[in-house]
């Protein structure tokens, strides 16, 4: 099929890029020239597992294609999908700022029949609220269907979760819009959810609202077990295998970051107060992770009388591993709090350093490794659970460190290898490790 994808960021991308190697015809259309030329090189502005390797085999192959041009983009496509920004707006609300850009551009810019398929995270209504903006606006004589297909893809594992998702959830109000998407999801193989456009929106809002009051329940069982002294690993187990509830989002920690669950949580509370509904739970997950991402530096302020001057090394700064997305990041606010204390601050992340510079404090030092990060300082701080800061060894914290105490926000190591380490540990819902 010939499809035309609108936006060349992280859902647009990997849609695009997907859709090809399913050996569709896909052109991708994005404003920014710097990104679009890049992209023709092969070059990723994205770090993504995979996503170079099949960038760069589908431009060989001619099934993907890069403009800045709306008409060169849209021409002969019978399929166009939005993959814009919706960015949080003051007030918690989607920002359609993008959205309204871009439907102005297909009004102005279509020249046959086409099925528009909104794939950005957008507040339950816009699907028809962009109908009405590209009808309103056509520069020719054409007829456009809308249909919904939310995007559920974790950073990290974005293309490997496009090709192996647990469904694909496509909405639509119009028969043959919901038949051409099949279409083309179909040769995906995997289970299709057919709904209306609303119900399709509220799906995506409604899946990750539940997966971020997963993440704040299981850190407040976790700050619990701390203070009457059991182990949220256990805990977590336990529940876990309870197949109502199940194991995924159980891991105890800092809290959650990046575009998604942040942005959507306070987006669907927006939409609720919109609708005269209040939503306190939700509410309630909001500032429970707030009050999550720091509660490392709390730890380490009661261990410590002071840190003014105390050499502290950071360990990771993306939100999560896999990802050089800083968004909502955990490291922003521990750093910030550091500085403000007087520690020294030597920060490593082995992916997203280049991005982290743009966002904190300009006093932080970065290091290329674990071990430079580490070396001669008084307090080690992990806050991203790259593997290989995971699999760093313990013994060499002693060696390198001028005091051999970690306080850990993802629980990186089991308890019982840190007896007899001479390291010092400190963890999220678990016992203290004092040498």
């Amino acid at each position: 099929m010939e499809i035309a994808v609108i936006g060349t960021g992280y859902v647009g991308l990997v849609t695009g890029v997907c859709l090809a190697e399913l050996g569709n015809n896909v052109t991708c259309i994005d404003i920014d020239e710097e990104k679009v030329a890049t992209l023709k090189q092969g070059i990723s502005p994205i770090y993504e597992n995979g996503l170079t390797e099949l960038l760069q085999k589908n431009i060989e192959k001619g099934n993907l294609h890069f403009t800045t041009d709306y008409q060169e983009g849209l021409t002969g496509k019978s399929m166009v999908y939005i993959a814009v920004g919706t960015p949080q707006g003051e007030d918690g609300s989607a920002d359609l700022t993008y959205i309204n850009a871009a439907c102005k551009s297909i009004a102005a810019n279509l020249a046959r029949d086409v099925v528009i398929v909104i794939k950005s995270t957008v507040p339950v209504g816009t699907n028809e609220y962009i109908k009405d903006k590209i009808e309103s606006n056509l520069a020719n004589n054409v007829t456009v269907k809308i249909a919904s297909n939310p995007e559920f893809l974790r950073q990290g594992s974005a293309v490997y979760d496009t090709f192996n998702a647990d469904r694909i959830v496509i909405g639509s109000d119009d028969p043959d819009a919901l038949q051409a998407l099949e279409n083309v999801n179909a040769d995906f193989n995997l289970p299709i959810v057919k709904t209306d456009l609303r119900s399709a929106e509220m799906i995506k809002y409604a899946s990750n609202a539940f997966l971020a009051t997963k993440i704040s329940f299981i850190n407040e069982m976790a700050n619990l077990s701390e203070k009457i002294g059991a182990n949220i690993d256990h805990v977590a187990k336990g529940m876990g295998m309870d197949e109502r509830i199940g194991n995924a989002f159980l891991n105890a920690g800092i809290g959650y970051g990046g575009s998604c669950f942040p942005k959507d949580t306070r987006a669907i509370i927006s939409i609720g107060k919109d609708a005269a509904y209040d939503m306190p739970i939700l509410e309630n997950v909001v500032d429970s992770n707030d009050r999550q991402r720091g509660v490392l530096v709390d730890k380490l302020l009661e261990r410590f009388e002071t840190i003014k001057g105390k050499k502290v090394a950071v360990l990771g700064l993306a939100f999560k591993p896999n990802t050089d997305d800083m968004r909502e990041a955990p490291s922003i606010l521990v750093t910030e709090k550091l500085l403000a204390e007087g520690a020294i601050v030597n920060a490593y992340d082995p992916v997203a350093t280049d991005n982290a510079k743009k966002i904190l404090p300009e006093q932080i030092n970065y290091a290329s490794s674990v071990e430079e990060a580490i070396e001669d300082a008084d307090i080690a701080i992990i806050l991203t659970e790259w593997k290989d800061i995971k699999t760093f060894p313990l013994e060499d914290y002693k060696k390198h460190m001028t005091n051999a105490v970690i306080f850990d926000g993802r629980n990186c190591f089991e308890l019982e290898d840190l007896v007899g380490s001479g390291v010092e540990y400190h963890s999220i819902g678990r016992p203290t490790v004092r040498q």
